[in-house]
């Protein structure tokens, strides 16, 4: 029969992935904060144009004045920072208020082990940023 179709198990896909990102290599094992810090570190944290206060400052601002879209993006760029920093307790505070002022997004993880998260980027930004 010359159009037979392959059985299933042969399109199965591994399910043994191989770290192909720089992130996920140093994670390692651990998909949860790899997941976590995709989604809110920078991979080159020198390239953004404000401090970490600034950035907190123009967060609050943005929220006294009720415009929680951008008060949210600020948020999120002071908790990049502060993970670039090595500052758990900015991180967990500035992506505390990203989940208060967007709670469809994702920072339940970072927000749960800001610690863990910082000592990894940490390691990251060693081995990938000239200092």
């Amino acid at each position: 029969m010359p159009f037979s179709r392959k059985k299933k198990e042969e399109y199965k896909v591994k399910e043994d992935k191989v770290p192909t990102t720089d992130l996920e290599k140093i994670c390692g094992d651990d998909k949860e904060i790899c997941e976590a810090l995709w989604h809110t570190m920078f991979l080159d944290p020198r390239k953004i144009e404000t401090t970490l206060n600034d950035a907190a400052k123009k967060a609050t601002s943005l929220e006294k004045k009720g415009d929680s879209k951008m008060a949210r993006t600020w948020y999120h760029i002071a908790g990049g920072l502060a993970l670039w920093k090595g500052d758990a307790e900015k991180v967990k505070k500035y992506f505390s208020k990203c989940a208060k002022l967007a709670p469809e997004m994702e920072y339940e993880t970072i927000i749960k082990i800001p610690e863990k998260a910082v000592e990894k980027v940490q390691e990251y930004y060693k081995k990938y940023l000239e200092q």
